[in-house]
């Protein structure tokens, strides 16, 4: 590698079975414009710990769930911690990084977050509805996501799970930054059609919503996604702040938002790396 330029070490698992989306798409891209700048090496997150000794920085992006290698995560949190090494994003992100227990803070802060709670006795702090959705706390992807009725929950088993109305919305929008700045948002106009994403204008009221999230989370380098629902009434809701991984879904935007996207991000690896 060259003196000269950054090295970075790029984990993602370029055969992880997203459904409506191809992670490898994606990292394909980013690497082959990020290599203007940087020297690159692709990895598999099994293999991060083992390889991140002798790079500048080592960039998680498309790794998947953590909890399917969560042993393997740990032990690479602990090794860089222990080597001193720059990970982007920064191993220091209060939300889906550290699982969805965030969300019982922001309910109980007062934020525009769908309500959630993980004990019996909190329930009556949810508002009546004909459907719950309960999803583990180390969950991702949608992974062991159930919906239940109000009687079901009594046959709950609580504690390493988190409740929450099931919102009838009328679509989710994401908020896409790096570091502190807004890039682009995206939606999808059918609710049953996640990942059929479209650009979308956000108003001044949306992004005050999400730098809400974007403050709180205190990031000072990194990519981050602020999902939303709007409401029947209008309103914004968080869903989840995807601050470890977040799908970016850069072939839903047009090429001169891509282009500056990614001017963004290696402008944040020069800064977070400090040459």
């Amino acid at each position: 590698m060259s003196a000269a330029r950054p090295s970075l070490l790029y984990v993602t698992d370029l055969a992880y079975p997203a459904r409506g989306r191809r992670y490898c798409d994606e990292d394909i891209l980013l690497t082959s414009r990020l290599r203007a700048e940087f020297d690159i090496a692709l990895c598999h997150p099994l293999d991060a710990a083992a390889l991140m000794d002798g790079f500048d920085a080592v960039v998680v992006r498309n790794s998947g769930p953590v909890l399917h290698y969560q042993e393997a995560y740990d032990a690479f949190r602990l090794r860089a911690k222990a080597l001193g090494t720059r990970v982007y994003n920064p191993l220091t992100g209060r939300a889906d990084m550290t699982g969805k227990r965030y969300l019982l803070d922001l309910t109980e802060a007062g934020y525009p977050v769908i309500p959630t709670v993980d004990r019996p006795e909190d329930r009556d702090r949810l508002p009546d509805t004909a459907a719950y959705a309960v999803k583990p706390k180390a969950g991702a992807d949608s992974i062991g996501l159930r919906f239940l009725t109000g009687p079901e929950l009594a046959d709950l088993t609580w504690g390493d799970v988190l409740v929450q109305p099931r919102v009838d919305f009328r679509h989710e929008v994401s908020f896409y930054y790096v570091d502190d700045t807004f890039q682009y948002a995206l939606y999808a106009p059918d609710p049953d059609r996640r990942w059929v994403l479209e650009p979308y204008e956000a108003t001044e009221s949306d992004l005050g919503f999400a730098r809400r999230f974007i403050d709180w989370n205190t990031l000072a380098h990194g990519i981050q996604r602020v999902d939303a629902c709007r409401t029947r009434e209008g309103d914004l809701l968080l869903v989840e702040l995807e601050d470890l991984n977040p799908y970016l879904s850069l072939d839903r935007v047009p090429e001169p938002v891509q282009h500056a996207f990614v001017a963004a991000m290696a402008a944040s690896l020069h800064t977070f790396i400090g040459r």
